[in-house]
This record gives structure tokens, C-alpha cells and sequence, in this order.
């Protein structure tokens, strides 16, 4: 699974995402911030927008696709797009990065970043200062824009707020509250749309039987169902499961997931990336906590939960679910730690055991 999912495919948006970009195009302006939770296409909304911007022949409904300009951005190659984004996501994205940085990580001096580096910024305020290579415009694109810390922030401020020349700046996030306030002042907000689950469940159907080359079957209309349902209804995240090859089994595997956990089944989780595990188990916490309290679960069916749901839980159970909350929360910001990955599961697992126990 790619760190940032895409929502085209071979250069068509999900068509949420289409009306997004047109709407967009219809306006002015050198700055925009597109916002909202992950998995609803933040990357492909801001990257389509960027090609517009760039092409040699665009119309309302984006770029051509077919110009020199739209084939250097498909190619990675434009000279007047600049890509501020982490260096894992370079890798994932297949964008190149700098000679030096590809030298150092080629050679095993360091890992990758996982955050925007202030010397990236530094070179994007250089970039905004160049002659364009062509066309009219020159585009920065940044994200996830929350990866910035403060000294990259104040380093892009001045630049952001007054570019030199026709340079235009796309920041994306999946945590705009993360950003600094000048950051946020200086740009025109735009809120990604979330689309209805049956339009999601339909395109995604879509993507499905569009696979080329796939080793298994397309998943079932149902099973499919619960994956974007796992996926908390965001597409990007769902599609990301298909094409890592889910299937029935995997549909069948989630829905178990709850259940087993309150067994303390550890075996059910056996090759889960820990950053996964940890994701899975706040959703079951949030589903069993939801139900107790009179609301609907989200990302599993009731049928799925492992809880009586006859009655409201006892206050009892609804604080041991809080502290439990509380510790996810905490080992989720830590998870990518060089920890023992046995030893790790089985307590997260037993926690899960303990949590759920409490009537």
C-alpha cells in the first residue's frame, strides 16, 4: 500500500474530485488550501489543478492531457512544478528527488524524511525567483502541508504571501489544524467534498473490474461494501486495500476482526503492519464505544461487535473504553518506533482482551 493512495486512473479523477477541480478552475487565486480528512484525494485534486494551471491548452474541466506541458507532469520531469513533499512520499510517488539526497539515501547514510525539510523549502523560495521555463505560470505543490514544521512554514511565509511573478501555490493537508495560522491566512480555503458511500461503493466497484492482471477475482459488490465501510467510507483508503490484492477473505477477515479481539486472539492480526493493527483497533473501539453510548457503529455492522447491544453500557465499561482510547491514541503517535513486533502485538491485543471484557 502507497503512503498516498491515488484516486485516478489513467489520468481520470474520481468524478467527486472532477467537480471539485472545475470549481476551482472557475476561480481566482495564487493560493489555495485544500483540506479535509485522509483518503478523500487531497494529492490527485491538488496534482490535477496543477496540471491545469500548467497546460498549454486547458478548458474548464482541466488540463488536455495531450500538450508537452500535461506529458512533462505525467513524466515527472516539468520544469516549472515544484514538489514540496517528504521524501517518503517522493519514493512512493516514484517523483525524482535531488542528486545529493538520492546519493545520501542510495548509500545508506540516512532514512528517508518523513517531514518537509526546511532546505526544500529554501529551495522552493529560490524556484519562485527563476524565469519559467515556459508557459505562463510556475506551481508549487505542497503536501501534506501539516508535515511542515515551523521553520519551514516561516521559511515558505514570505514567498507564499507575496510570490514573485505568475507562481502559483497548492497546499493539501489532512490536518489543517496543524498549521500554522499565517500559513492558513494567506491561502483561499477549499474543504474537500466527501462523497456519498454509494457513489464511493460505485466507483469503486469500477476500479475493480477495470484491474488488469489481477491474481484473484474482483472482490463482490458486498465484499466491497465492508472494505469501504473499514475504510471509514473514504475511497482513497478502500481503493488502497484493492489494489494490495483484498478480497473476499479480507472482507471476511475484518468483519471477524472484533470478535477475535475480544478473545485475545493474536493470530488474527499475525503480519499486520503495526501502524495497521493500531488503526483497526481504534475503529473497534470506536464502533463498541459508539453502540454503548446509543449510536451507530461506523466501520463494522453490529452484528460484527462483540459486545451484547441489547442495552447501553455501563459507566464501567464506557470509561475502560476511554482509557483505552486515550492509549491508542498515544501509541499511535509512536508506532513506527523500532519496537519488538511480537512483543507489541500481543500487548496491544491483551489491552484489546481487557477493554472489551469490562460489561
Amino acid at each position: 500500500m502507497s503512503e498516498t493512495p491515488t484516486l485516478s486512473e489513467r489520468g481520470q479523477l474520481a468524478p467527486w474530485l472532477q467537480v471539485q477541480l472545475e470549481n476551482l478552475l472557475s476561480q481566482r487565486g495564487h493560493a489555495w488550501l485544500l483540506s479535509g480528512p485522509s483518503g478523500l484525494g487531497q494529492f490527485d485534486l491538488a496534482l490535477a489543478l496543477a496540471k491545469a494551471w500548467l497546460c498549454e491548452a486547458p478548458s474548464p474541466q482541466g488540463a488536455c492531457g495531450h500538450c508537452s506541458s500535461c506529458h512533462a507532469v505525467n513524466v515527472h520531469t516539468h520544469a516549472d512544478l515544484r514538489m514540496l513533499i517528504p521524501e517518503t512520499l517522493f519514493l512512493s510517488l516514484g517523483w525524482p528527488l535531488d542528486q545529493k539526497t538520492q546519493e545520501d539515501l542510495d548509500s545508506k547514510k540516512r532514512k528517508p524524511s518523513k517531514e518537509i525539510k526546511v532546505d526544500a523549502a529554501r529551495e522552493v523560495v529560490s524556484f519562485s525567483q527563476l524565469t519559467r521555463s515556459r508557459g505562463h505560470t510556475k506551481v508549487v505543490l505542497v503536501f501534506p502541508a501539516e508535515r511542515m514544521n515551523g521553520i519551514t512554514a516561516n521559511t515558505l511565509l514570505k514567498t507564499l504571501e507575496e510570490p514573485p511573478g505568475e507562481v502559483k501555490f497548492i497546499l493539501a493537508t489532512e490536518a489543517a489544524q496543524q498549521l500554522l495560522p499565517t500559513i492558513r491566512s494567506r491561502c483561499q480555503s477549499h474543504s474537500m467534498r466527501w462523497p456519498e458511500f454509494d457513489e464511493s461503493l460505485a466507483w469503486l466497484q469500477s476500479q475493480s473490474a477495470a484491474q488488469e492482471g489481477a491474481k484473484t477475482p474482483a472482490p463482490k459488490l458486498d465484499d466491497l461494501r465492508v472494505l469501504l465501510a473499514a475504510a471509514g467510507g473514504r475511497p482513497a483508503d478502500a481503493l488502497a486495500w484493492l489494489q494490495g490484492g483484498a478480497s473476499d477473505a479480507a472482507a471476511r477477515d475484518w468483519q471477524a476482526l472484533p470478535k477475535a479481539m475480544a478473545r485475545g486472539d493474536v493470530a488474527a492480526l499475525t503480519g499486520w503492519a503495526p501502524a495497521l493493527v493500531v488503526d483497526a483497533l481504534q475503529k473497534i473501539c470506536h464502533d463498541v464505544w459508539a453502540v454503548k453510548v446509543g449510536a451507530q457503529p461506523r466501520f463494522f455492522s453490529l452484528a460484527d461487535l462483540p459486545l451484547p447491544l441489547s442495552s447501553l453500557g455501563s459507566p464501567a465499561s464506557i470509561f475502560a473504553l476511554a482509557a483505552w482510547s486515550k492509549e491508542l491514541a498515544t501509541t499511535a503517535r509512536t508506532v513506527e518506533h523500532p519496537y519488538n513486533p511480537g512483543l507489541m502485538l500481543e500487548a496491544l491485543v491483551s489491552r484489546a482482551k481487557q477493554a472489551l471484557s469490562v460489561r
